[in-house]
């Protein structure tokens, strides 16, 4: 797959994130104790630079780092464009199927189960044609419940980018396209089990071609990509609990849990 210049344009900031659209909000977004499901937040600290290597962009453009990505928010993805290059795009995460009467769908659509993205009607039709990278370099999960719940930040041992893998659909039925997203997940490995039972699926830089290509697929192919990702690879480490409000941004959601609040 060849390489494509992207430039990245965030929205309404020239160096910002975009943050929500009009057309859903999820409890994550306006709700600071929302306990979401895995995989329900993520960073991406990573320099523009960094990504565009990782991903194989020619181009992109500064952007201030993310801390705290929620569902709802645009998240950044790799793509196949109509010429298959590489494109990056920012898509609403919660994935709202193109037959979806109600984009209200999406609340319920931010991760989609490996086991069954290839049978279920609101997910069939992307695994086979529509397929993404999600940018990432961290994502958390939470120990017990309500206010007092902890807060674990799960990265690579080096702190690389990385994907989770993902896929998308296109919106028509209302105004302008939404376009939108969901992030595949599948079995806990050993070191996140003690947390929750299921962990976002993270593709290795050697198998990113092979979940972008748009053309016919056996999904036995695909299937073998969508497995946990090996336990010593990656660092588990407790967190302030600051990044338990969704509202919250910034390198303090990463500091240790006894690190002082800014409030």
């Amino acid at each position: 797959m060849s390489t494509a210049s992207v430039a990245w344009h965030p929205g309404a900031g020239a160096h910002s994130a975009p943050y929500c659209s009009s057309y859903f909000l999820l409890p994550a977004a306006c709700c600071p104790l929302y306990d979401a499901p895995m995989c329900g937040r993520f960073t991406i600290r990573a320099p523009a630079s960094v990504l565009a290597r990782q991903f194989g962009l020619v181009q992109l453009d500064a952007f201030e780092p993310r801390y705290n990505v929620a569902p709802s928010q645009l998240v950044p993805v790799v793509r196949a464009s109509v010429d298959a290059r590489r494109e990056l795009a920012w898509l609403k995460w919660g994935l709202v199927p193109e037959w979806a009467d109600d984009p209200a769908i999406g609340n319920r659509m931010i991760n989609a189960r490996a086991e069954t993205v290839a049978t279920k009607p609101a997910f069939r039709d992307a695994t086979e044609k529509r397929r993404c990278l999600v940018v990432a370099d961290g994502f958390y999960e939470w120990e017990g419940g309500g206010r007092a719940k902890q807060p674990f930040f799960i990265h690579l041992k080096d702190d690389a980018p990385f994907a989770f893998a993902g896929l998308w659909d296109r919106w028509t039925r209302r105004g302008d396209p939404l376009e939108s997203c969901t992030i595949v997940t599948t079995d806990a490995n050993d070191v996140l089990r003690p947390l929750h039972d299921r962990m976002p699926v993270i593709l290795p830089p050697e198998h990113y071609a092979q979940w972008l290509d748009p053309g016919p697929q056996d999904f036995k192919s695909l299937e073998d990509l969508l497995r946990p990702f090996p336990s010593e690879a990656i660092v588990v480490e407790p967190v302030s609990r600051y990044v338990n409000n969704a509202t919250h941004e910034g390198a303090q959601c990463i500091a240790p849990p006894d690190a002082p609040t800014l409030f």
